[in-house]
């Protein structure tokens, strides 16, 4: 049959032709799971000039894509040994990198497009078979064309797998496989224009303390308490699963897997993991097709190249800390089938992300985090950041440290810091994280060496903060001031004055205290006087350390807070 591209697919192929006409550096398009981007492949096959590799890394998306390229009446070769083909003679050859990267040398024929379906596997390492082959071919034509689809660009072991985003957010200035997103397509797009099924999350997060984390270490909890709530939620998951079609569980580890398909009724479930040989695997996921098994539990094999469009309930039993491959595992459930109105997504693992959240990139810092958009106020643009916001949608706290932006008139970065680590001798502005001054070239303070040295010495004082809190306090004249006191775990304090009576004053309360201790820097703060700051005090943090210096043997007086600490000195948020 012929297929008609839908909007969104024909905006991927325009987008993709205007980059290559103007640009040969490598591209990416982002589609979620569903979005059909076999056909984006098909129709840039088709309108290619000049020979054509597609490229993946599982046999069964090699035969789908070349599937959906013969529906446009269109001829084309495979080479994959898993499905008994070895054929590089067409104009268009799909091909796993298994199967070609064997014969790379041998490859004399130039190619004008690579097109890498899943192309998030793509690393920078040089001994790896995408980059050894992607060499060898342009080796033969230097002008080759690289262009990578996936609903994932973000690797949690290298961050993202492109530099910049058509949007003007600048991922990395690191070397990256691609260069630049050309296209991508929200997931509530495809919901709201039909053409996925809409989901429907549920949390059950009240168990997800007595699961795996992603490197597969349990909590140490009685196990026999664990084993009866693993009992708990699989019965829960077969209660739900009595009026669905389909049911696909994530485990994070094998011995998970096991002990989830132990506590699903016989015969209806099985077990995935990449240890299943390809033949049984093949079974099992034909035989879940057919609607003869019910349940397909799996570790990390089913969250690219599977189509199973009648998975109407997705049970979540391990944690991730990407955004891009949470949506991936919930899209498995989102294809439209007969008779299915929604997918139910029980979360157990405590997840907690949107469907709809952008990937930020960056570890999530605290598992009640969430994406939040933090617009810079030098340029304007919308950052992706980890944070917490209201019922309203309010941001009230955010943990991007400098703005995305990327200004293509110029070729660089927004300089604009959320967070940053100030030079004492020409004040520019470094990142938290900087050991050199970027302006001066001075040898910045190792925080930890900082601690160290601070801690030896007799007039110097380190409090390990977990709270703040400001106050109205007058001095010994009767002049109104502002009392901020730095608390510890045991009660200790340390406490500093502000006064508000001129623009001095003023401009000093805000550098050497709002600034830095803002939960969401960036944002405007006009903050005239002491009322004000204590009606709005909600909006400040507390340091992890606090440092102050014996003054004339009688008070201490705070020199310095040091924020967003990464060292060897525990911190009070920290687990004891």
């Amino acid at each position: 049959m012929a297929y008609t591209l839908r909007p969104y697919q024909q905006e991927a192929v325009d987008a993709v032709l205007s980059h290559f006409r103007r640009d040969r550096s490598p591209a990416v398009v982002v589609l979620p799971t569903g979005a059909g981007k076999s056909l984006v492949i098909a129709e840039l096959a088709r309108l290619a000039k000049g020979r054509v590799l597609v490229l993946t890394h599982v046999q069964e998306l090699v035969a789908q894509n070349q599937e959906k390229f013969a529906a446009f009446g269109e001829h084309s070769a495979i080479y994959s040994a898993g499905l008994g083909q070895k054929d590089t003679d067409a104009k268009v050859v799909f091909a796993s990198v298994q199967s070609l990267a064997r014969i790379a040398k041998q490859l004399t024929e130039p190619y004008s497009i690579v097109i890498v379906d899943e192309c998030h596997r793509i690393s920078l390492d040089t001994d790896s078979q995408y980059q050894a082959l992607l060499q060898q071919l342009q080796r033969v034509n230097p002008k080759l064309c690289l262009l990578g689809l996936t609903a994932t660009p973000y690797r949690l072991d290298g961050g993202w797998i492109y530099q910049r985003h058509v949007n003007g957010t600048l991922r990395s200035q690191e070397d990256k496989p691609f260069a630049q997103c050309v296209y991508e397509l929200p997931i509530s797009r495809l919901i709201k224009d039909g053409y996925l099924t809409p989901p429907n999350l549920v949390d059950g997060a009240v168990a997800s303390w007595l699961l795996p984390d992603d490197s597969g270490e349990l909590p140490q909890v009685d196990p026999e308490f664990r084993g009866r709530a693993t009992t708990l939620i699989c019965q829960q998951i077969v209660e739900q699963a009595q009026s669905r079609q389909g049911v696909i569980v994530f485990a994070a580890t094998v011995l998970h897997g096991k002990e989830i398909l132990a506590r699903l009724p016989k015969g209806e479930a099985a077990l995935l993991t990449a240890e299943t040989p390809k033949p049984e695997r093949a079974e099992l996921i034909a035989r879940f097709k057919a609607r003869e098994l019910k349940f397909l539990v799996n570790v990390a094999v089913l969250t690219t190249g599977f189509d199973a469009p009648h998975v109407d309930l997705i049970a979540l039993m391990r944690r991730t800390d990407s955004v891009a491959l949470f949506q991936q595992m919930v899209g498995r459930g989102l294809r439209l089938s007969p008779g299915k109105s929604d997918c139910l997504v029980l979360d157990y693992a405590g997840n907690g992300y949107s469907l709809f959240s952008p990937e930020v990139g960056e570890p999530r810092p605290h598992p009640d985090t969430e994406p939040v958009s933090v617009p810079c106020p030098k340029c304007g643009h919308d950052n992706a950041f980890w944070g917490r916001s209201d019922d309203h949608g309010l941001v009230l706290e955010h943990f991007g440290r400098r703005c995305q932006g990327w200004d293509e008139e110029s070729s660089a970065q927004c300089d604009y810091r959320f967070r940053f680590k100030e030079c004492p001798d020409c004040l520019t502005e470094n990142d938290i994280a900087a050991r050199q001054c970027q302006g001066c070239g001075k040898q910045l303070v190792d925080p930890d060496a900082r601690l160290k040295e601070v801690l030896r010495l007799k007039d110097y004082k380190v409090l390990r903060c977990s709270g703040i809190q400001l106050e109205a306090d007058s001095d010994k004249q009767g002049k109104p001031r502002l009392k901020v006191r730095w608390f510890d775990e045991d009660g200790d304090e340390l406490n500093r004055a502000f006064y508000f009576d001129s623009p001095q004053q003023k401009g000093h309360f805000y550098h050497q205290f709002a600034r830095n201790h803002l939960k969401n820097p960036g944002q405007p703060l006009r903050l005239q006087d002491r009322d004000q700051v204590l009606a709005h005090q909600h909006l400040f943090r507390h340091p992890d350390f606090v440092i102050a210096r014996l003054e004339k043997k009688r008070f201490w007086r705070v020199i310095e807070c040091v924020f967003d600490y990464k060292g060897r000195f525990r911190t009070a948020d920290s687990a004891y």
